[in-house]
């Protein structure tokens, strides 16, 4: 599978043969470039702009928006209803799996997940975490939640980058929060089944704006 980091909370994963999922496609009032994405399936997390512009992405033939179980093109997709930091606001974090590879997008998550949902997550293999604060987990929220989940594969999201307008922290201070003193950054995560760390591992992704 490769996974491919455009900012905030929005990625595009692809795996041969299987239909591809982009996730949380922003507006560009935020201040990062026009996403210009072809995808068979979009994943909104929550109705805000810098996570639902449909717009953005060309081509797709199922836009998940809420909580249900779904099979397309060879790709499980699970969506579980969780807690923004506004109350009344619903977080769908999604569950995507690709020949037995589980991913977790938290989407705009604001709160620790209950004990129940984590379980229902099972072995999750890469996490895909906001970690800037703002609306969604902040540093520390974010570490205890990795420590929770015991991922393979860390990818940090929804924090400060060049030219977005929103105001973010960076991801030092998650790294800080992991005890991660050196890490690399790639242009594009590939991870197969058998690539897996058995320590949990922090991946910096390079957005490709």
């Amino acid at each position: 599978m490769e996974l491919t980091w455009y900012g905030l909370s929005c990625f595009r994963l692809t795996e041969r043969g299987k239909a591809n999922v982009v996730t949380d496609p922003y507006n560009t009032k935020l201040g990062l470039p026009a996403l210009k994405l072809k995808s068979d399936i979009v994943t909104i997390s929550h109705d805000a702009p810098g996570h639902n512009y449909l717009k953005a992405v060309s081509g797709y033939s199922h836009a998940l928006t809420g909580p249900g179980e779904y099979e397309i093109g060879g790709v499980f997709v699970t969506g579980v209803a969780t807690r923004h930091r506004d109350e009344s606001v619903r977080n769908v974090l999604f569950v995507i799996d690709f020949n037995n590879l589980t991913v977790v997008h938290l989407g705009d998550i604001g709160q620790l997940p209950s004990q129940s949902q984590i379980e229902d997550f099972g072995e999750v293999n890469v996490l895909l975490v906001p970690v800037g604060g703002g609306s969604s987990l902040n540093a520390a929220q974010a570490a205890e939640l990795v420590s929770m989940l015991e991922p393979n594969l860390v990818v940090p999201m929804h924090y400060a980058i060049p030219g977005q307008n929103l105001e973010l922290d960076s991801a030092e201070r998650f790294l800080k929060e992991m005890g991660v003193t050196d890490v690399a950054e790639e242009s594009v995560l590939r991870v197969t089944s058998t690539s897996l760390p058995e320590e949990t591992e922090v991946v910096l992704l390079q957005p490709k704006i």
